[in-house]
């Protein structure tokens, strides 16, 4: 005969618990909002990882001729349009995307 212990099982967080909603409604519209925002994360670091073999694919080119890894003018140009679009907070998105995709070769 064997004897099973029980082992304790959390408690399960409600809805309005994991979201911080005071409703029912609301908790199920953030919820899903939150599936949403998770899709496009993966989307984006999809993009960002497939920005990084295209930069790689440019760096190796302008190595094998002869030239600099980096070229300043064009992420100037790149830091410009992410302000531009977003606003101060766009060029610290952009040069932290830039750095990731530097030097990767």
């Amino acid at each position: 005969m064997s004897t099973a212990t029980a082992t304790p099982t959390a408690p399960t967080a409600t809805a309005t618990e994991k979201t911080g909603a005071r409703t029912d409604e609301a908790a199920d519209l953030i919820g899903n909002a939150r599936e949403r925002i998770d899709s496009l994360d993966d989307r984006i670091i999809g993009l960002i990882q497939e920005r990084m073999a295209v930069s790689a694919v440019i760096q190796e080119a302008r190595i094998t001729s002869g030239g600099r890894r980096v070229n300043l003018s064009r992420e100037m140009e790149v830091l410009g349009h992410y302000r531009d679009a977003l606003g101060k907070p766009g060029t610290a998105l952009a040069m932290t995307m830039l750095e990731l995709c530097r030097g990767r070769i």
